[in-house]
């Protein structure tokens, strides 16, 4: 008897270890604790890196267009190449995060950065050199994404995970000015060739270290079981395809019209396409099954993820746009060194360091809305004051506490929203997601910089020229504009439902010691 009920419980035990999913022997979850650390850093890293990529050629876009012979308003290339490959083709590589291995993704694109980046520094034609840096922000596409998406394998643990996404997120702000000052150095006291260089080498020696400490085959995604044939329909390749193109379309539009003027047949053409194309989009995304859907529309429905999106079009274009506006003002006008230059812009990167810890301590403490409410109230201080930063002596007097506030409150908005994006989404759908926010990002850096641009150099033709401060000036009201509609959007339809760190880790505490009670 004893014998037979022995029986019976091990082979339903055999039965029941047969029906559970087996998880496999090298998910990202259970790497050792010294390369999860190592990984952290290089993934840190590459964010760092991807912000550089465009920071460090601000203040050198002078001797660069010098020597290659750019003139000032195609400059601006320089910076939209990278940015319009980056934020087109991130809703493609998150796909590819969230099917398949992301280490791949990573090491091609660090790959792709890596060697694209050494042309740059050869070449010494305009459009090759466009081109290369528009490859360059195809591997920052591949980049962020995959990171991103092993990011949350090895972190489950939402209080770790939230820290790991709290560094990432931190070494974007560090690196986007951080950038300018190094870029700056190199230009002035070597060249400006070795940017590129330096990139070149810091991206194969990642790439290279992610290959030997990761391990071959990572299990995050291989643990949804899908078979090669359902991962390529999931892949939505019209969906993406169709957005892809829209994106390419609108900041190739905005760019362009930035500088030849909105009433060309060449701005006009790709911005009405840009629109038709989202509209098919939308439409294809709603009548396919929502599990092959690239962004099904169930991802709009999640609490809080629309008003986050259109806030993540915010941060990078304080920070781009500011440095645009000012930084060939300031060594054109002011008759500041390229490096003077980068020393007053100091004061954007330094207050990101002691704000990145502000902005954790202030998640511990308060919900996340009231949270990105606070920094946004410190953007639109610091963008009142902009304006008025017309010469030397207003340097200190408003240039000064407005880069300190300005960034300060975007240190926090950009890190509050990155965190509470993961936290309304589900972790299988995190690659896209995190696409999605990058793509916001960017495109609000792409697309606001030529929009403010574009104001900037209307009203220079009726307001003294390009040596007058008028056209800077209207750039930054819009961008006051902006923030504020943005703040009294979060105020009103923002959901205060995404409580304090610190309060949803009491509640996981609460919840596991019940757990551990009933059994």
């Amino acid at each position: 008897m004893a014998n037979t009920e022995l029986k019976r419980d091990s082979s339903s035990v055999t039965m029941e270890h047969e029906l559970k999913p087996q998880q496999p022997e090298n998910s990202l979850a259970s790497i050792a604790g010294w390369r999860k650390s190592i990984l952290l850093f290089i993934f840190c890293f590459a964010q760092f890196l991807d912000a550089f990529n465009n920071s460090a050629l601000f203040a050198a876009i002078p001797p660069i267009s010098a020597a290659i012979g750019i003139s000032d308003s195609n400059s601006v290339w320089l910076i939209s190449a990278y940015q319009l490959t980056f934020a087109a083709l991130l809703l493609t590589t998150g796909r590819l995060s969230d099917l398949y291995n992301p280490k791949w993704a990573f090491i091609l694109g660090l790959l792709l950065m890596s060697f694209s980046s050494l042309g740059c520094g050869f070449v010494r034609s305009q459009v090759p050199l466009i081109i290369l840096r528009a490859i360059m922000g195809i591997g920052a596409a591949l980049n962020i994404p995959s990171a991103l998406a092993m990011i949350i394998g090895m972190y489950p643990d939402p209080t770790a995970q939230g820290k790991a996404l709290g560094g990432f997120a931190a070494s974007a702000t560090i690196g986007n000015v951080t950038g300018l000052f190094i870029g700056a150095a190199l230009a002035a006291f070597v060249s400006w060739t070795w940017i590129f260089y330096l990139i070149t080498i810091l991206s194969f020696v990642m790439a290279a270290a992610v290959l030997v400490i990761m391990p071959l085959h990572i299990s995050f995604m291989d643990g949804l079981g899908l078979s090669q044939g359902e991962r390529f329909k999931r892949l939505d390749l019209v969906g993406v395809s169709t957005l892809t193109v829209s994106l390419v379309l609108l900041v190739y539009s905005v760019t362009t019209g930035s500088i030849d003027g909105w009433g060309e047949a060449k701005v006009l053409v790709p911005l009405i396409l840009f629109f038709v194309l989202v509209v098919a989009f939308f439409q294809w995304e709603g009548r396919i099954p929502e599990h092959i859907a690239a962004v099904p529309p169930k991802m709009w429905r999640y609490q809080n993820f629309t008003i986050l999106i259109i806030l993540s079009l915010q941060p990078f274009m304080f920070w781009v746009a500011t440095q645009l506006l000012l930084s060939w003002y300031w060594q054109f006008i002011f008759d500041w060194s390229t490096i003077n230059v980068a020393i007053h812009f100091l004061p954007l990167g330094v207050i990101s360091f002691p704000m990145i810890a502000v902005a954790i301590v202030l998640q511990k403490n308060f919900s996340l809305k009231w949270v990105i409410l606070m920094g946004e109230i410190l953007v639109i201080a610091g963008t009142l004051l902009l304006p008025f930063a017309d010469s030397k002596p207003h340097y200190w007097r408003y240039a000064f506490p407005g880069f300190v506030l300005g960034s300060a409150g975007t240190t926090v908005v950009y890190a509050t929203t990155n965190i509470a994006l993961f936290a309304v989404t589900p972790p299988e759908v995190a690659g896209i997601v995190g696409a999605i926010f990058n793509c916001a990002l960017q495109l609000g850096a792409a697309a606001g910089s030529a929009i403010i641009t574009s104001i900037q150099t209307s009203t220079e033709k009726n307001h003294g020229g390009t040596s007058s401060f008028e056209g800077r000036a209207a750039g930054f009201w819009f961008m006051f504009t902006f923030t504020a509609l943005e703040a009294i959007g979060v105020a009103i339809f923002m959901k205060n439902t995404v409580p304090a760190l610190k309060a949803q880790n009491q509640g996981e505490g609460d919840q596991k010691e019940q757990q551990t009670e009933s059994a």
